[in-house]
């Protein structure tokens, strides 16, 4: 059984879904992960109340209290490792973490990032996605590498951007996805499908598995709902559906040209 530590500064939408998950409360059960720890940065945060609620041992850690940030950072390594974790999830964990942090838990550090990766890094994802005036969002999971939500992309679900859309009901469509996603990661990271290689490359056994029919379902749908909001004529200047596969999948360079290049909302 492989150990799974949250770390979290919020309400813990997405802990919740994964203790759901691995613990039975879902359709799909997980004999390979077991949540044994939570960490907050924030005492008054939503997800740690919860997690306390559950029996799930939990600690806060609050940041303001410390110096600076490699003083905190080296409390919060101190307190992970005594977890023994196989994995560590950043689950809206609201703080960039430095290198020294990072580097003692390469390739078993990943983050769930509300944007299409590598478009729109860091806060305020779903406003600069309107604002860009994109046809696709989503959610990505990655590995936590030293570049600010630059490390290597695991998986990713899209969502349309609709003409309707502002930045609360995008983030709400989003959160459903990422609901689904992490869990999904967290299982196949734990049962051995994922992993980085010696230079720090994705490896994953399950590229053709689960991960990509949830993204294509993702995508399928994605597309077909673009096409019902946009004029007939309008048709002909959206990308291939490929397109939006291989945005949605990580398999294009620039997903932060590319996503506007597919067609402007109506």
């Amino acid at each position: 059984m492989k150990r799974v530590v949250v770390l979290i500064s919020g309400r813990g939408s997405n802990l919740i879904a994964l203790h759901r998950r691995l613990s039975g409360d879902s359709n799909q059960t997980s004999p390979t992960a077991q949540l044994v720890g939570v960490i907050s940065n924030k005492p008054e945060a939503g997800g740690i109340v919860w997690a306390r609620s559950q029996g799930i041992p939990s600690i806060t850690l609050d940041h303001r209290r410390y110096p600076n940030r490699e003083a905190f950072e080296a409390v919060l390594a101190r307190e992970v490792h005594g977890f023994r974790p196989d994995l560590v999830v950043l689950a809206g964990f609201m703080r960039v973490l430095g290198s020294a942090f990072v580097r003692q838990f390469a390739g078993h550090l990943i983050n769930i990032h509300p944007s299409l990766l590598p478009a729109f890094p860091g806060l305020d994802t779903h406003r600069r996605a309107i604002d860009a005036g994109v046809c696709l969002h989503g959610a990505t999971v990655h590995f936590v590498n030293e570049a600010l939500d630059g490390g290597p992309i695991i998986a990713q679900a899209a969502v349309a951007v609709l003409p309707t859309d502002d930045e609360q009901s995008l983030a709400d469509r989003v959160l459903r996805e990422e609901h689904r996603l992490l869990p999904q990661v967290v299982i196949d990271f734990c049962s051995g499908f994922i992993a980085l290689d010696d230079q720090g490359r994705l490896r994953s056994l399950k590229r053709l598995g689960i991960l990509n029919r949830l993204q294509t379902r993702c995508c399928v749908a994605t597309f077909a709902r673009i096409r019902s909001l946009v004029e007939p004529s309008a048709i002909k200047s959206l990308r291939p559906v490929s397109t939006c596969f291989a945005i949605a999948g990580g398999l294009i360079n620039n997903p932060s040209a590319a996503l506007p290049a597919i067609g402007r909302r109506i």
